[in-house]
């Protein structure tokens, strides 16, 4: 539901809300002056929200949904066919002033989504040759460099230019503490910038930037269908029958129709249509705030049921981007010369590999030189002049190609099989050789400890890569089981066995994850960048590059889905006992009102909870 559609609603609620609360006074008022009036005040206060309600239900039909409104409709309906206009205008206030109160849990439930939305940036400084120009982000493209001043909000991904870049990722990850990124590094659109005015260069084009997908995420989960339905569903036909036949029985046995009404009103408004969605919307909005978009109330359900955790590896466990582990250099090299000699020719190239050795050299603080004359052969490496030296830098067939003598083969080097190399000639002459890898996450061992303390009882590594490394991995981890060599059918395969085990979750990061993120009970992408397979395919997006908050959003989950059963249960138990106290005469259809609302009011406070 849209924000204007939820105003509109608010709207409706408030304007019945108030007809409602007139029509009672006015007919209080008319009972104590001893006027014959008071019925016909109390008649007109109801009569408009029982034509209100009678048009929802009426829209509800058509789509094929039998709710519990239909139980107030016949209450208030009640009421007026016998006589009893002031139990049909509590009704009508009660009713009214529950559907307003609903609307404002689950406004306060939405605060955290919705304030995702209100940091779109709409235009953006570029340069043109040495002006700057205010433009549409639409118009934006990859490689336009931009001015970023303090205070404002990063329109597109991209990588520091010039300067260092001090970021508020509060809206993108939750983090409090703002971020160092140094040139070169990768700033994402959404963070504000604290610090000094900086250039960023444009990676992507601003609606697939990565704040563009958590803005049409969030978007998805707040226009969803109501959450939980499935258990309202279940439910609801059925005690609306057991409140129509108990109404009926207690007619029949007494004669007295004010039985019948009692039992009506007694009913009205009902937990099911009021506290599990503020309940489910709670849990959601809490684990936005922690950097996990849950995207429907379904998804936060089979969250709640997970039994069985199934991890990619690359970009999941392990980071996804190639490291630098380690420098061998020819005698008379260092290792930071090597480094910064290859960072700095590297400037020119748009390769991961690039970015590697650039954040390699930003870590260890060396000072980059410019890079001339460079020219790049896709996918092999590069060449230039970098301090007036003749450079070659990439893999060991290309660079070896461009040797004047030597070899790279006298550097005695050992390459774990998961790592890459990449060779740097100077002046025709093997100098160094640096080793990249994809390095198991700092946190990933704890995470997974905290995932098996959430109730995951089983994990799973199902990896794309070789079976010995995958293996290694998965013992360094103490995954209970480690699979490699998996195609993307493959990966499926192990989804639909683990699901003999219960609820199977599986997380991934790319293209050939997003099968098997489609066939989990749910599937959870890593980050929401523009619109990646796996973000669509999955129910659950990471909005921050860890697991951590994973483990908490499924503890969230299950206390939440526990929350609403306890306000269903507790809600529907008491109402049922109130109903049969009505149907024996202890309960009058004007007390019976007054009561319900009390307790409907209790299961929404209840329901609240899921917000701590």
């Amino acid at each position: 539901m849209s924000r204007v559609t939820d105003f509109a609603q608010s709207n409706r609620d408030g304007i019945l809300l108030a007809i409602a609360l007139l029509g009672l006074m006015a007919g209080t008022a008319f009972y104590l002056a001893g006027s014959t009036q008071a019925n016909l005040a109390w008649a007109l206060g109801t009569v408009p929200v029982l034509a209100g309600l009678l048009i929802q239900i009426v829209r509800s039909l058509r789509r094929g949904d039998v709710g519990l409104d239909v139980v107030a409709a016949l209450s208030m309906s009640a009421a007026l066919a016998f006589g009893e206009p002031l139990a049909g205008n509590v009704v009508a206030l009660m009713y009214s002033g529950g559907q307003l109160l609903e609307a404002f849990a689950a406004g306060r439930a939405r605060q955290e989504m919705t304030a995702l939305l209100g940091k779109v940036a709409r235009t953006a400084m570029r340069y043109t040759g040495t002006a700057l120009i205010e433009v549409p982000i639409t118009e934006l493209v990859p490689g336009d460099r931009l001015l970023i001043r303090q205070g404002e909000v990063l329109p597109v991904d991209g990588h520091v230019a010039s300067g260092k870049a001090e970021l508020d990722m509060s809206a993108l990850t939750g983090e409090s503490l703002p971020a160092q990124v140094a040139t070169g590094g990768e700033a994402l659109s959404g963070a504000t910038l604290l610090g000094a005015p900086f250039d960023l260069l444009a990676s992507r084009p601003a609606a697939d930037s990565t704040y563009a997908g958590i803005v049409r995420l969030v978007e998805a989960a707040q226009s969803s269908k109501a959450p939980m339905a499935r258990l309202a569903d279940k439910y609801a036909m059925a005690f609306l029958m057991l409140t129509v036949a108990l109404a009926g029985a207690a007619w029949a046995a007494t004669a007295d129709p004010l039985r019948a009404l009692a039992v009506l009103v007694v009913a009205t408004p009902c937990p099911l249509i009021l506290a599990v969605p503020v309940a489910i919307i709670s849990g959601m909005s809490r684990t936005a705030r922690i950097g996990v978009l849950v995207k429907n109330g379904g998804m936060l359900e089979a969250l709640a049921r997970i039994k069985t955790a199934v991890f990619d590896k690359t970009g999941t466990l392990t980071g996804g981007n190639a490291q630098v582990t380690s420098i061998q250099t020819a005698p008379g090299f260092a290792q930071d010369e090597i480094l910064r000699l290859a960072a700095s020719i590297d400037q020119a190239s748009g390769h991961v590999v690039a970015s590697a050795l650039l954040s390699a050299a930003a870590e260890r603080k060396l000072q980059l030189s410019a890079p001339q004359d460079a020219v790049e052969t896709g996918g092999e490496g590069i060449t230039g002049l970098v301090d007036g030296v003749a450079l070659a830098v990439g893999g060991s067939q290309y660079v070896t190609g461009l040797l004047a003598s030597g070899s790279f083969e006298t550097l005695s080097l050992e390459v774990p099989d998961d790592a890459m190399v990449v060779c740097v000639a100077i002046a025709g002459l093997p100098a160094g050789v640096i080793v990249l890898q994809d390095q198991v996450r700092d946190d990933a061992r704890q995470s997974l400890d905290a995932f098996r303390a959430a109730g995951i009882a089983r994990i799973v590594l199902a990896s794309g890569d070789k079976k010995a490394i995958a293996e290694r991995v998965g013992r360094s981890l103490g995954v209970d089981l480690a699979l490699g060599q998996l195609t993307p059918a493959e990966k499926v395969d192990v989804v639909k066995r683990e699901a003999a085990n219960g609820a199977v979750m599986m997380v991934g990061d790319g293209v050939n994850d997003a099968p098997a993120l489609a066939a989990a009970d749910v599937g959870v992408a890593m980050g929401a960048r523009g619109t990646a397979a796996s973000s669509q395919a999955s129910g659950v997006v990471l909005l921050v590059d860890a697991l951590a908050p994973l483990a908490r959003a499924i503890v969230i989950a299950r206390r939440t889905r526990t929350i609403a059963l306890e306000s269903v249960f507790a809600g529907l138990g008491l109402s049922i006992i109130a109903m049969m106290a009505a149907a024996f005469g202890y309960l009058p259809p004007v007390q019976g009102a007054l009561l319900q609302e009390v307790i409907d009011v209790a299961v929404i406070l209840n329901a609240l909870r899921a917000l701590r």
